[in-house]
């Protein structure tokens, strides 16, 4: 799963998701489209309202990472 699904299946626009974690709405969307990677604490900031642990962020946004690489092929 990506970022994304994992904001889908809670249910979560990226706004809402923007304003549990603490964060800006461009700052959830770049890191949705692979334009950045979280550090551990935002990270932690995420996974709360997901729902899911830091790791399972960690993997989400690497998957992420990894399909817009295969996209621009």
């Amino acid at each position: 799963m990506t970022l994304k699904d994992l904001r889908v299946k809670r249910e979560l626009t990226q706004e809402q998701l923007a304003k549990l974690a603490g964060f800006s709405i461009k700052y959830i969307s770049e890191m949705e489209n692979g334009r950045r990677n979280p550090s551990d604490k935002a990270k932690k900031k995420l996974a709360k309202p997901l729902g899911v642990k830091p790791v399972d962020i960690f993997l989400a946004c690497q998957r992420t990472i990894c399909s817009k690489n295969k996209e621009r092929r």
